[in-house]
């Protein structure tokens, strides 16, 4: 396959320094931030397929069609369930269980996205927590900007806790036959010590300077949160269906079920109850209004990204870089396992680490003849899952949550700029990672 594609590369050069060049352009135009990211990277692709690095099909290949079926499924989803007053209620119940204290709300956010993406996939929960953390620094009158960071970062770090909190772990999981107790077992105890400092570290930064007048957290205080119920039954038929696709979630894989599926089901079957209430305009309406909200500049910077990747994949730079890392480390199992660490951690910062991980995983599978056999090589199936899980939290490209977060932000009027959004992270996730070296040097080497 990756012959076919790399072969008509114009004026037959390298394919490899080709599709390079082109990532780096495009990240580079990402970053400077003078033209939207979902234009450059939709250029982007079309100058890969042009130039001869993919053809359409392989290109077309190259899209990851079930983050964008999820994406899009669970924005639907979020969309009509915000028209019932879910969102709002949450809202009003969260601030008042925390005293209405912004720093209190930080942290509860903060525990309850993580819990959640370790049972969910990230982007859900992001997708359901946003809302929610909107309405509430509108009511305090708080800035966005350190909830919505704070959500990213756990979301990513409660993800790497299970087979199913994060892409990379699925792909682990199911490429190697590590089952969900396997995860839980070996990665939930360094995520929960991770965790925990995250929220001290993003506390000492931003959290015990949020301040809210009293009048506000009086007005909070005394509101009823079912007064911000606007129709009972879409909020019962909301939460029903959304109940049944976090079921299904959780079932996928005895089931057979891809993710989108299950968020693309829901949203037509939630979609049809709602229209079905509504035999009228405003049915129509309802469905124009649903389709609008759609965050369509995260989808198809998505869909342009996937190709720009897979560009730079089949050109070889990923296997290149992947071949070397483990050529460097000279057969030691420890020096091994902290390479793969650390590689995965900065290369999915800047690189989608879905194709990172999928590059690895066989070359890692090769390596055990070296290490005594399959069975002894488990230490570094934990290393790549927590470099590149807890590595996407370093840019805003690292992980899907990023960006969902920063296209629903943007439209509300709060801005998530690359370059601060990174001065910020970056440091933050090598600290994790910090803690991920000394958790597996303790427990495996």
């Amino acid at each position: 396959m990756t012959a076919h594609a790399v072969s008509h590369v114009y004026f037959g050069l390298n394919p490899m320094w080709v599709s390079t060049c082109i990532l780096a352009i495009t990240y580079a135009v990402i970053m400077s931030e003078q033209v939207n990211r979902a234009i450059v990277a939709l250029v982007g692709s079309g100058v890969m397929i042009v130039v001869g690095v993919l053809d359409q099909e392989e290109a077309i290949r190259g899209i990851d069609w079930n983050t964008i079926g999820l994406l899009t499924g669970m924005m639907i989803l979020v969309s009509i369930s915000r028209r019932s007053g879910m969102f709002q209620f949450l809202a009003i119940w969260s601030a008042q269980a925390a005293k209405a204290h912004p720093a209190g709300i930080l942290f509860i956010l903060q525990i309850t996205t993580a819990v959640l993406s370790a049972f969910l996939d990230n982007v859900t929960t992001v997708l359901l927590v946003v809302p929610v953390t909107l309405a509430i620094c509108g009511t305090l009158k708080v800035p966005a900007y350190p909830y919505l960071f704070a959500e990213i970062f756990a979301s990513n770090i409660g993800g790497t806790a299970t087979l199913i909190g994060d892409p990379p772990n699925i792909l682990i999981g199911s490429q190697v036959g590590l089952a969900f107790n396997d995860f839980v077992y070996h990665l939930t105890p360094v995520i929960l010590i991770v965790m925990a400092v995250q929220a001290i570290m993003i506390h000492v930064l931003w959290g015990k300077d949020l301040k809210a007048t009293p009048e506000s957290q009086a007005a909070v205080m005394a509101m009823n949160a079912e007064e911000a119920i606007q129709d009972w039954l879409l909020l019962k038929q909301s939460i029903a269906v959304i109940g049944l696709v976090m079921v299904g979630f959780m079932l996928a894989r005895p089931l057979h079920l891809e993710p989108a599926t299950i968020a693309m089901l829901g949203a037509a079957i939630l979609m049809l109850l709602d229209n079905w209430a509504h035999h009228n305009e405003k049915a129509a309406q309802n469905i124009h209004s649903t389709f609008g909200d759609v965050e369509w500049i995260t989808i198809f910077f998505f869909v342009g990204l996937f190709v720009v990747v897979h560009g730079v994949d089949v050109g070889g730079l990923l296997n290149l870089l992947a071949s070397k890392l483990v050529a460097a480390t000279g057969g030691n199992m420890a020096h091994t396992g902290f390479a793969i660490l650390w590689a995965s951690a900065v290369l999915s910062a800047i690189v989608d680490n879905i194709p990172f991980v999928a590059t690895m995983i066989p070359l890692i599978k090769n390596m055990a003849p070296s290490f005594g056999g399959a069975d002894h090589i488990q230490p570094l199936w934990w290393c790549l899952s927590l470099g590149a899980c807890l590595g996407g939290n370093g840019t805003l490209i690292g992980a899907s949550a990023n960006l969902t977060v920063a296209g629903i932000s943007e439209r509300n009027g709060v801005p998530f700029r690359f370059i601060t959004y990174t001065l910020y992270a970056f440091p933050m996730m090598l600290v994790s990672v910090a803690i991920a070296h000394v958790y597996i040097w303790w427990r495996y080497f």
